[in-house]
């Protein structure tokens, strides 16, 4: 069987990119070494790249060089073909596929959609090519201004010319359909398709179909004067700025890029304050036409703003470039993470494609990779959505993560904080989030408010609290926050970005407390490794625990790996292994490692043992022969917090391993810590991973 499917479509803006990056992050999670191949691409400069290459290359991080991805451009299979060398062409379409299938368990393919240069190829290049390579095919078609009729019959005609060509078609994917036809969509060509092969049909997504600012800029060759960290807005609408301002003001729409002449300082100051303005909408942006740019006070009134949207210009006049935008097409594109994410959103939501792969992948990789794992992370956490609160609700990094898990619709998220400063913060950012999904609650003007303190206080009156100081205390984000775990309004918290790990987890340890029977909070980081996922403990919270705590902690540690789909195998680290050293310290790790094996017989664990003993094959079996832990160790289990801490770090700086965490372990509700110097990807897993606990 083919260690490959081809994507395939007969028409322009078929959007099936969609459909590779849902299949790429789908193969990521269930394999090692996935490849990524365009036979074709339509690059018309010479001096820029194919977008599609760059997106899937960039967003999944694949080892992988640009020239590998692809055979031929457009241009040059035309040329073979006016010049009589049409054989060639498939000669080096497949001697290049057959390269990458001896680096990668499988590679996705992905077709020519017959845009640019490209549409003079036959239309049935893409069956030529998939039949000549041996790959069976998942054909995507656009709803786009068709009928209902029309889009089956069109589909319908392509899989019988795949057919026709004996090439097996897995799937049908019907994108761009109308949201009230989805379900006779599908219906009809379950009934027009007479074998049984997967039908899947996506509503049209008007945030993917509406340009960018950055298209904008692109297609129309437009200068950017100011704005270009927010050349990702999203434009829906356009307004034109040719009336008088009381008239203009009423058509500013939501996302709208105003044109205007470049000297109508009057439009262009009012369209951004009335972007400001709460009673008006936010515009994407400012185009000005006819080659007229504002005086300089009027520039310099405006970049003195604080928060300005792009502001273009350009030569052409106001209503030539009006039309011209209405013609421009979208893509996806490397820095558009908004969009990327989005599309794999859709896909999720819409292509259940997952079984159809699961039959189709025959081999059962060895091992956990760090894609697998995060992917797992992501599937877990969708199967029960559940309810995290974000206390640092202004926090640039936090804002950016909340505004990707809420495309992604994995957890629902609340932001404490002023709702005023977080709408601010939102806009200066340019960040396309929906408030509608997301919640911004004010801890005082909250209706729970009153509760909390008098909650708090029957908690914490044993411990000389008084009502006034309940009060005072509950206007601490952090303490309302876990107040919200406490009291079930939520399902888990994540803090740490900006306070610092005393004040997020002094809360929970006051009034969430721990689990029956767990008498130390502990913490893992989940190392992503290049070829494998470790948990390391503790790394955040001990100083320098007892063999009993250590003990503990293992045990801990160890459940949290079996959860979270890594199969447990502890090493308690030390600076000897086995029965060799003497002392102290490593008295204390072989305490409590027996401790371990009388309390939980189960666990498979190995202690004192060093770091390469526990993680290098050679090194472990030369050391301890007759271990069933060493040189196979997923769980390390630190010694002290100097030791930990500083292990973690070295090897994330030195090896480019991703942290995820430190999760926190041992507490009744699940509470998580990050790091002041976390970045919004950190804070991403971080959520993901408190979702999962709290299921």
């Amino acid at each position: 069987m083919s260690r490959a499917i081809y994507i395939a479509t007969g028409e322009a803006e078929s959007g099936k990119s969609i459909i590779t990056l849902g299949l790429m992050g789908i193969l990521l999670g269930r394999t090692k070494k996935v490849g990524y191949f365009r036979p074709i691409i339509e690059v018309t400069d010479p001096s820029k790249k194919d977008n599609h290459i760059e997106t899937v290359l960039s967003h999944f991080k694949l080892e992988m060089d640009y020239e590998d991805c692809y055979a031929m451009t457009g241009a040059e299979v035309i040329h073979k073909k006016t010049n009589g060398q049409e054989g060639d062409i498939l000669d080096i379409i497949i001697k290049k596929y057959k390269a990458l299938e001896d680096k990668f368990d499988f590679i996705l393919v992905e077709g020519t959609d017959f845009s640019g240069e490209a549409v003079f190829v036959e239309l049935d290049v893409n069956a030529v090519i998939a039949k000549n390579l041996g790959i069976p095919v998942i054909l995507v078609g656009t709803g786009k201004d068709k009928s209902l009729e029309e889009l089956v019959t069109n589909l319908h005609l392509a899989y019988d010319s795949f057919l026709d060509k004996e090439v097996k078609v897995l799937g049908i994917v019907a994108n761009k359909v109308n949201e009230s036809d989805i379900e006779a969509v599908a219906k009809r060509l379950e009934e027009e398709v007479e074998e049984k092969i997967f039908i899947g049909v996506i509503p049209m997504i008007k945030s993917l179909n509406n340009p960018t600012i950055k298209e904008i800029v692109d297609n129309l060759k437009a200068d950017v004067l100011i704005g270009e960290a927010q050349l990702d807005n999203q434009v829906e609408t356009s307004a034109v700025g040719a009336m008088q301002l009381r008239n203009f003001l009423i058509h500013l729409k939501p996302n709208c890029l105003v044109i205007t002449p470049g000297d109508r300082a009057d439009i262009i100051l009012s369209s951004l304050q009335a972007s400001l303005s709460d009673n008006y909408p936010k515009i994407a942006g400012i185009l000005l036409t006819g080659g007229l740019i504002p005086e300089e006070p009027i520039m310099k009134l405006i970049q003195g703003l604080k928060e300005v949207v792009p502001i273009l210009a350009i030569e052409k006049g106001t209503f030539e470039v009006a039309n011209n935008i209405g013609a421009i097409r979208s893509h996806i594109y490397p820095t558009n993470d908004q969009r990327i994410y989005t599309s794999l959103n859709t896909f999720d939501k819409y292509v259940d494609i997952g079984n159809l792969i699961r039959k189709y992948l025959t081999f059962k990789p060895k091992g956990l990779t760090p894609r697998m794992f995060q992917y797992n992370l992501l599937k877990r956490a969708q199967k029960v959505k559940k309810h995290i609160v974000l206390p640092e609700g202004t926090d640039d990094r936090i804002l950016l993560a909340a505004a990707r898990l809420t495309v992604l619709d994995i957890v629902e998220i609340t932001l404490l904080g002023s709702k005023n400063s977080i709408e601010e913060k939102i806009k200066e950012l340019g960040i396309s989030m929906n408030l509608e999904k997301v919640h911004i609650v004010d801890p005082v003007s909250s209706p729970h408010f009153e509760d909390y303190v008098d909650t708090f206080y029957a908690l914490r009156k044993h411990k000389n609290i008084n009502m006034s100081m309940a009060r005072d205390t509950m206007q601490d984000v952090s303490f309302f926050g876990t107040m919200m775990v406490y009291k079930g309004h939520a399902d888990g918290m994540v803090s740490g970005a900006v306070n610092t790990t005393q004040h997020t987890i002094r809360p929970a340890l006051q009034f969430i407390k721990t689990k029956p029977g767990v008498s130390v909070v502990s913490s893992v980081f989940f190392m992503c490794l290049e070829d494998r996922v470790s948990v390391f403990g503790d790394c955040a919270i001990n100083p320098n625990p007892t063999a009993e705590q250590l003990a503990e902690i293992a045990i801990s540690s160890d459940d949290s790996s079996a959860a979270f789909g890594i199969e447990p195998k502890v090493a308690m680290l030390s600076y000897s292994s086995g029965s060799s050293g003497q002392g102290a310290d490593v008295d204390k790790v072989r305490k409590a490692t027996e401790i371990v094996k009388q309390l939980r017989p189960d666990i498979k664990i190995e202690g004192p043992i060093q770091y390469d003993a526990a993680v290098d094959i050679k090194v472990g079996k030369k050391k301890l022969p007759d271990s069933k832990v060493a040189g196979e160790a997923s769980v390390l289990i630190f010694p002290d917090l100097n030791t930990g801490n500083n292990t973690y770090k070295a090897v994330q700086r030195e090896t480019g391993a991703i942290a995820i965490g430190p999760m926190l372990q041992g507490l009744n509700k699940p509470v998580n810590d990050l790091s002041r110097g976390c970045t919004v990807d950190d804070i991403f897993n971080t959520v993901i991973i408190t979702a999962i606990q709290a299921q």
